[in-house]
């Protein structure tokens, strides 16, 4: 929690900031704009390989979530993506990673069971053994979401996939 309440602290220094210059409205307007002739997959795709890279520098889930949601948000839904569904699919692109992100907090006593079989396992060769797991995970979610927004199911009650 004390990782979770520094990074809140500098993400809400950066908040304020953007506030105050009016540069958060001016991205979320541009990358719109930049946007808003994109396929609704390449979008996808592209939220969740860029949660997928921010997850292996930032373990946190939430506290990714506190930088990523600001700018995912609006930009979203001024092309007309709900934020139930916005968040879903960062959802995905932040769980697809997590059995290989050096920050995992479990990481030690994860390597320390596998020390209790293997006398050799290192950090190296555990990330290694994990990487299946991964790439089935990024493949299947990303599957899964996709064929989701294709029939236009609703993520939750009142959470449909575009903005009415």
């Amino acid at each position: 929690m004390g990782t979770f309440i520094v990074i809140v602290f500098f993400a809400a220094q950066l908040l304020a900031y953007l506030k105050w210059s009016n540069l958060g409205i001016i991205a979320a307007v541009k990358g719109a704009k930049l946007l808003e002739h994109q396929n609704g997959i390449v979008l996808i795709l592209g939220i969740i390989v860029l949660s997928a890279m921010v997850n292996m520098l930032i373990g946190s889930a939430s506290a990714k979530w506190g930088i990523l949601g600001p700018i995912f948000v609006p930009m979203l839904i001024l092309i007309g993506f709900h934020p139930a569904f916005t968040q879903v699919i960062y959802r995905v692109g932040d769980s697809i990673t997590n059995p290989i992100t050096p920050m995992m907090p479990y990481l030690p006593l994860l390597l320390t069971y596998a020390q209790k079989y293997d006398k050799r396992m290192k950090l190296g060769a555990l990330l290694s053994s994990l990487m299946p797991y991964s790439i089935a995970l990024s493949i299947v979610w990303t599957v899964f979401v996709i064929i989701w927004f294709l029939l236009g199911i609703p993520v939750g009650p009142g959470g449909p996939i575009f903005v009415k």
